[in-house]
């Protein structure tokens, strides 16, 4: 195939700009509760997202990859002019990057999947047609950003409601953290486990049976508990430092759980997110290995992963703080108790969404499940500004994505033709 090499460089240059933005924009949401509610530092958080950003990308990615790949868009319909699906997906990789830097350059908490998504979109309405757009799918897609912020709001609204009626809202706050933040640890290593073990060990070759797997979830979270309860038994209490905050100690109890499920969150978000970047990367490069053949199926190289993961943690190290600022410490007051209510309901939506292939939004979920917190505490918790300011950017990134990519795909086909 003429050009076949510059592709391939010019897809992997820009999948790792686009990688890097679902790092700068995205991953600092991930982060951004923990971060901002005090539980963990910044440089821990760039740690716990190297380890498991990089592990949910490569055990549980690559369902979600699939459907950007080749679920929106008819790539049969392309099948005698292969190089306008190549153009279109370099055009859709660059036109995504570009929206993430501007969105973050602004703090807002735009969706990397809505941006991608957009782009795609764009240049298969000009590029081949309108017929070629897999409406159908793109309705579902719509569908689950509206879907996922409600339903991690509410388990968040839920999680919350139980964490005060256990714990803060009792005679004794403390012994009762002591008490439940273990079994909290349990649910966030069950669920974690479940998703790893249904969708991600298929990569790696091994083969469970269902029993196994619950089986093994249960065991994984009860490793989490003992682990959990150690380190609050070796925790040091001062109630002098509650006179000033009552919680200050039972504050303490969950930021132990907060850095657990900043570890569930980073690992959901690797799982959904770096599809979103390397997808159409890996289309191009199948297209070309194949001379021309736009294959239906592919194995994903693990390379391709590799470099998403490597350009996500790229990101959240250069330019991730302006967005953790927005999502950590702008929409409402957090505590390491209200974040990890927040922080594990949408780590919750996001993998049972990558386990089915939805490309949701992190973003949507996250914001949903931080506004589901604060509605617990009452309306007046919430920051109403920059709610409509961050609803305002999601609205504008689908048109911003289908328009740059629009031109940048008129560009590209004019260089190479």
């Amino acid at each position: 195939m003429e050009f076949g090499s510059t592709y391939i460089i010019l897809a992997c240059v820009f999948g790792l700009f686009m990688a890097w933005g679902v790092g700068a924009n995205d991953v600092a949401n991930a982060m951004g509760t923990s971060i901002g509610s005090g539980a963990i530092t910044i440089k821990q958080a760039i740690l716990i997202a190297a380890v498991f950003e990089f592990a949910g990308a490569l055990l549980a990615g690559g369902q979600v990859t699939a459907t950007i790949r080749k679920g929106i868009i008819d790539s049969q319909l392309m099948a005698g002019t292969p190089e306008l699906l190549i153009f279109g997906m370099l055009a859709s990789l660059l036109a995504a990057a570009v929206w993430l830097l501007v969105a973050t350059r602004f703090g807002w908490p735009v969706s990397t999947t809505h941006s991608i998504v957009g782009a795609i979109v764009g240049f298969a309405m000009v590029g081949i047609g309108i017929e070629a757009v897999k409406w159908g799918k793109v309705g579902s897609i719509a569908m689950s950003w509206i879907i996922s912020p409600v339903i991690a709001g509410s388990l968040a609204y839920a999680l919350f409601l139980s964490v005060q009626r256990l714990i803060l809202n009792t005679k004794d706050p403390l012994a009762n953290a002591k008490r439940y933040v273990p079994v909290y640890m349990f649910l966030v290593g069950f669920i974690i486990a479940l998703v790893t073990l249904f969708k991600g060990l298929k990569h790696v070759g091994v083969q469970l049976t269902t029993t196994q797997n619950y089986i093994t979830a249960v065991i994984v979270g009860i490793i989490i508990f003992v682990v959990g309860k150690i380190m609050i038994n070796r925790m040091k209490f001062n109630p002098d430092e509650d006179r000033n905050f009552q919680f200050a100690n039972v504050e303490k109890v969950f930021s132990i759980l907060m850095v657990v499920t900043a570890c569930a969150m980073a690992f959901a978000h690797g799982s959904n997110d770096v599809a979103n970047a390397i997808g159409p990367l890996a289309a191009v490069v199948s297209i070309v290995e194949n001379n021309g053949e736009v294959a239906q199926n592919t194995v994903l190289p693990l390379w391709i992963l590799a470099l998403g993961a490597g350009g996500i943690l790229l990101g959240l190290l250069t330019y991730g703080h302006k967005v953790i600022a927005t999502v950590g410490t702008r929409i409402t007051q957090l505590t390491p108790s209200r974040g990890f209510a927040a922080t594990l309901a949408a780590a919750t939506t996001v993998v049972v969404a990558s386990g089915t292939g939805i490309p949701i939004s992190t973003t949507h979920t996250l914001v949903g499940a931080i506004l589901g917190v604060g509605l617990a505490r009452g309306i007046a918790a919430l920051n109403l500004n920059v709610v409509g300011t961050i609803f305002m950017s999601w609205i504008v990134t689908l048109p911003a994505g289908a328009i740059l990519s629009i031109v940048f795909f008129i560009l590209i086909r004019e260089t190479f033709t």
